[in-house]
């Protein structure tokens, strides 16, 4: 379906850098956008509402008047256990964020309190059920977190889970899981998305907050070195064995967890590192334009060679 009004010719791919815990901030939002891919970040990646806001100025000011920049959105934790989700959507609402993500609850007042200032909300999903509260709900767009993506994760398989949003929704989908390349975004097109969603791949760049450490252990991992567990945060999510292991901890025979907790989940996963099943299709640390003009050719030569296999014209 065409993307809505405030995306629509303002995207050089068809791609969101979604927003990763204690991975994205300015610098990958801002590079991101300059290179006409949509960059967002988590506003709980800032320890305070104030810093939240500050954060938000920045990168506005640092976009101002860029000729191609993408639009950037936030990511807010509707959860019971989020306590700033309240002061953090009015610091949303009066900086008028173009997108808003929202993770672990759809709730129709905060989809109100984003519309009522012209903006989108996208919330994520791994499950049919859950896109149908999404659509309830009101949102713009959902995102389809399939199997072996980042953070947390779903199991469905990319080519059903896709379908089934589609039949009980009619706006923006989005695909998320293992998608590392220009051909992967090409492919998630095809298989019905309107916009792929890229998280660990934007990981292992030289503007993400994440430890050098991590971005070693992205490149040098395979999709055998992730493991699926609901025992470091509470919620299902893939992680790095690797790290799991220099925790101090068996991969295999992890201790379960309680509750979903904000506050344990920051500090579990400084040192537990998260990644998707796409984790073997990165071999550099590049800084995030080129990562972008990288991805674009890509996603060029995939449309091409399909289309001239078949006698058509690509385009975007």
């Amino acid at each position: 379906m065409p993307l809505p009004p405030v995306l629509a010719g303002r995207l050089r791919l068809p791609a969101v850098a979604a927003p990763m815990f204690l991975v994205s901030g300015p610098d990958l939002v801002v590079e991101t956008c300059r290179a006409g891919v949509l960059g967002t970040f988590p506003a709980l990646n800032q320890r305070t509402t104030a810093g939240f806001a500050g954060w938000l100025d920045d990168i506005a000011a640092r976009l101002h008047g860029v000729a191609g920049a993408a639009p950037f959105g936030v990511n807010l934790i509707v959860h019971r256990s989020n306590p700033r989700l309240e002061a953090d959507l009015a610091v949303t609402v009066a900086h008028r964020v173009p997108l808003v993500i929202t993770s672990l609850g759809a709730v129709s007042e905060v989809v109100e309190a984003v519309h009522a200032y012209g903006g989108l909300v996208f919330h994520d999903v791994i499950s049919r059920r859950h896109a149908e509260k999404a659509a309830a709900a009101g949102v713009d767009g959902i995102i389809a977190v399939s199997a072996g993506a980042g953070g947390h994760a779903g199991t469905l398989n990319p080519f059903a889970l896709v379908a089934e949003i589609r039949s009980v929704f009619a706006g923006t989908i989005l695909l998320g899981g293992a998608l590392s390349t220009g051909a992967h975004i090409a492919a998630a097109q095809m298989l019905g998305a309107d916009l792929a969603y890229l998280g660990t791949r934007f990981i292992a760049t030289r503007e993400s907050l994440a430890p050098e450490g991590y971005k070693a252990m992205l490149v040098a991992g395979q999709a055998a070195d992730i493991v699926y567990t609901d025992r470091v945060s509470g919620v299902s999510a893939n992680f790095l064995r690797p790290s799991l292991m220099a925790a101090g901890l068996d991969p295999d025979h992890l201790p379960p967890h309680g509750d979903l907790d904000m506050a344990g989940e920051a500090r579990a996963w400084k040192s537990m590192w998260s990644a998707g099943h796409g984790v073997g299709a990165i071999a550099d640390v590049p800084g995030a334009a080129a990562l972008c003009d990288r991805l674009a050719a890509e996603y060029d030569q995939a449309a091409a060679a399909f289309c001239a296999g078949r006698g058509l014209t690509p385009g975007r």
